[in-house]
Formats: structure tokens, sequence, C-alpha cells
């Protein structure tokens, strides 16, 4: 269980990126957090991987409270907070199972990190992901080779070798096409109830987030404005969260892949 209590993120003098935010996700609960750009999405995930400094607050992941943690204790907490980026995060001259067995950086010694000798048990554990995202036989391919959406399955199955207890998900969905999105939204759902993991997605689409996620919260100036069901979330919420920009409302009536907003053609 991840619970956020008064989370406040301000940089110097400014007015707070994140303010008083309260937030709890659960079992294998998929949440997606919208809002404008600038609302704080980013920022809160990165604040519960501790990427970033929280100012203030608590984050709580089953029961560790990770603000206070330094050093040791708190890279042995990342292990258990799996990150899939945007921008994917990948080593590009690396095949993809070195990219996939880096997941695994955290629970290695330092010689076999350098000369990426990992136990045979994370290599039958890493073709067994790639399998069930269906990359296997991409294991010996570089990175830059693949298609953006392949891509993005790399980087899903790095961040679940780290048998994390939740998964955070960055603007997942933001470089690929329409119908590349729609197939790693469903693989991040699927996967959260296979997996009974929580996942937490940041996320611009809107259509998206009401058809692949069980719950919406909504930002607005760091300020949580909205937590409900997606049947829930009207124009009302759209225009709250939104304050009525015209782009928004489109997301709203978009139908999972059609939306053209964001894209970058992709081949999967």
């Amino acid at each position: 269980m991840l619970e956020i209590s008064k989370l406040v993120k301000r940089y110097g003098r400014d007015a707070p990126v994140l303010e008083g935010l309260d937030l709890t996700v659960e079992g294998s609960s998929v949440v997606s957090i919208v809002g404008a750009s600038g609302a704080g999405k980013s920022t809160m995930l990165r604040c519960i991987n501790r990427l970033v400094e929280p100012t203030s607050g608590s984050i709580r992941l089953n029961g560790t409270e990770l603000v206070n943690l330094r050093g040791r204790e708190l890279r042995r907490a990342r292990r258990k907070i799996g990150m899939v980026f945007q921008g994917f995060n990948l080593i590009d001259r690396l095949t993809v199972m070195e990219n996939v067995l880096a997941g695994r950086l955290g629970y290695v010694n330092l010689f076999q990190a350098i000369t990426r000798r990992y136990p045979q048990s994370d290599i039958e554990r890493a073709f067994q992901l790639m399998e069930r995202v269906g990359i296997a036989h991409y294991a010996n391919k570089r990175a830059d080779e693949l298609s953006g959406g392949e891509r993005q399955r790399v980087g899903v199955v790095r961040a679940l070798m780290q048998e994390p207890e939740i998964l955070l998900a960055d603007e997942p969905t933001a470089s690929l096409d329409p119908r590349t999105s729609e197939q790693i939204m469903k693989l991040l759902q699927s996967l959260a109830s296979e997996l009974s993991l929580p996942v937490l997605i940041n996320i611009h689409n809107v259509a998206q987030a009401k058809a692949y996620t069980e719950r919406i919260v909504g930002l607005r100036h760091g300020r949580m404005i909205f937590d409900g069901l997606p049947a829930d979330f009207d124009k009302e919420a759209l225009d709250a969260i939104y304050g009525g920009i015209e782009t928004a409302g489109d997301e709203l009536t978009e139908e999972p892949g059609r939306s053209t907003q964001g894209v970058a053609h992709d081949s999967t």
C-alpha cells in the first residue's frame, strides 16, 4: 500500500508544485494521474521514488517511511519501486536482455554489475517476463534497433525485474502512436492484475485514463481536485482540472485508438 500524506514540494520561494497532497493506493489498483502541464503529476511520482526530494510530508510504502531514508536504506527501498519512463531510458548500445537485467542492479554486487554476470535465476526470470510481453525473440537485439512500443515493453520488463511493490509510469504512452499507446495501457492493466501490483500512471490522454484505469486522480496547481471512478469523470471535472482548456475537452470525448495528440509514429 502506498500512503501519501500532506506532501509538499517547493522550489525556492516559488509557489509549491505540490501542496498538501493526500493519496492512498492499494491492492492491484491501476490509478491514473491527470492534469495540465505543470500540475505536479511528474513531480509527485518522482517524490515517491525520491528522484525529487519532498519539502515536507509523508510517503509510506507498505509501512516504510520513504521521505527520511538515506544511503543504503534508500537504495534498498528504491528496489521496490519500479519506474517506467516516457523516454524509455534504455542504453541503446546494449541488447534487450542486458537492458532488462539492469533491473537487477540493486540486487547484485559490484563485480557482477560491471561484468554483467547475473545469476541464472535472474536470466530465467527475464526470459519469462519478456515472453509475457512479447519481446523474448528480441533478447539479443540492440535496444536502438527496436520500435518505440518495443522499447517501452523493455522498460516495463526492466521495472518488473526489480520485483517492485508498486509500479510508477511517467507518461508511458506520450511518445507512441495511438494504437501502440493502447497496447501499452492494456499491458499495464493486465500486469497489475496478474502480479497483484498497484500501478500509478501519469497520463495526459484522458480518454485512455477512463478506458484503462480503475481510478482517476486530477491535479491542478499541485492540489488534488478530483479522486474518483472513470465513470464519474465528466466535463465538469475536466473543466475544473484543465480550466476549460479547449483541447482538454476534446480528450474527454476521444475514443481509445483515435487520439492524435502527442503522436510519434511507431510500428510494433
